[in-house]
C-alpha cells in the first residue's frame, strides 16, 4: 500500500481534495439554498434531495465544462503553437503531430509500447489522438449537462417570477446561459495563458512545470 500510495501520491491527493472540495459545495450549496428558500417562504429541502437538483448539478457542471475545455484547447494548440522560452510548449520548428518515428508508432514502437501503437494503422490514428477525444467529450457531456441543469433552474425561476416556462433550445440561446459559460471560460484561458508565460521567467525548483532553476529564459520545452 505505500508503494502504491507513492507511486500514485499526485493523483491521490488531488482525487482526495477533490471529494473535500465536492463535499464543501454540496454542504455550503444547501445551506445556502435552504436559505433562499426560507427568504422566498418556501420549504427547505434536505442534502440528500439538493444533492439531486438542478441548482446543485448546474453549480458543479459550470465549473466541470470550462476546465476540461481548457486543457482541450491547450491540448489541441499546444500541438502546432509555439511559446519560446516556456516548458509548456514545444521547440520552436518541431511544432505539428511529428512522424511515426518520432512518435514511435508500428514498426517504430520500442519495448513496452502500448499495443494500438505498435499495431499502426487506424488503431494507432485514434489511439494518438484519445487523449483529446477524450477530454473533449467530457466537455462536451458537461456541457450540455449544464445547460439542462441550467435551463431547469432558470424555468423554476420563471415560474417563481409568474412568467412563462422557456424550451431548452430558447434557453442555450438566452445571455443568462452564455453569461454562465464565459465567466468560466475567461479565468480558465487567462490562467493558462499566464502559466506559459510567468514560466519563461520564473521558477519553481522540482516541479515538471517549471524550467530548472538555472535554465537561460529562452530554453522551451525544458521541465526541472
Amino acid at each position: 500500500m505505500s508503494r502504491f500510495l507513492r507511486d500514485n501520491s499526485l493523483s491521490v491527493f488531488f482525487g482526495v481534495v477533490f471529494l473535500l472540495a465536492l463535499a464543501g459545495q454540496a454542504i455550503a450549496g444547501h445551506i445556502a439554498y435552504n436559505a433562499d428558500q426560507i427568504e422566498h417562504h418556501q420549504s427547505a429541502i434536505s442534502l440528500g434531495r439538493y444533492l439531486t437538483s438542478s441548482a446543485f448539478g448546474n453549480a458543479v457542471m459550470e465549473n466541470w465544462q470550462s476546465e476540461f475545455l481548457q486543457f482541450s484547447l491547450y491540448i489541441a494548440a499546444t500541438i502546432w503553437l509555439i511559446q519560446r522560452g516556456s516548458p509548456e510548449s514545444k521547440e520552436p520548428g518541431k511544432q505539428g503531430t511529428e512522424s511515426d518515428r518520432e512518435q514511435g508508432i508500428g514498426g517504430f514502437a520500442g519495448r513496452g509500447a502500448p499495443k494500438p501503437a505498435r499495431a499502426g494503422g487506424w488503431k494507432a490514428a485514434i489511439y494518438g489522438n484519445s487523449l483529446l477525444l477524450v477530454m473533449g467529450a467530457i466537455f462536451m457531456l458537461s456541457l450540455f449537462a449544464q445547460s439542462v441543469t441550467g435551463w431547469n433552474v432558470y424555468n423554476d425561476d420563471q415560474i417563481a417570477h409568474h412568467s412563462h416556462a422557456v424550451s431548452w433550445w430558447s434557453y442555450i440561446g438566452t445571455a443568462t446561459f452564455w453569461e454562465a459559460a464565459l465567466q468560466n471560460w475567461q479565468s480558465e484561458f487567462l490562467a493558462v495563458g499566464s502559466m506559459s508565460v510567468f514560466a519563461i521567467y520564473l521558477r519553481q525548483r522540482g516541479s515538471p512545470e517549471s524550467k530548472p532553476v538555472g535554465a537561460p529564459h529562452e530554453a522551451t520545452g525544458t521541465e526541472g
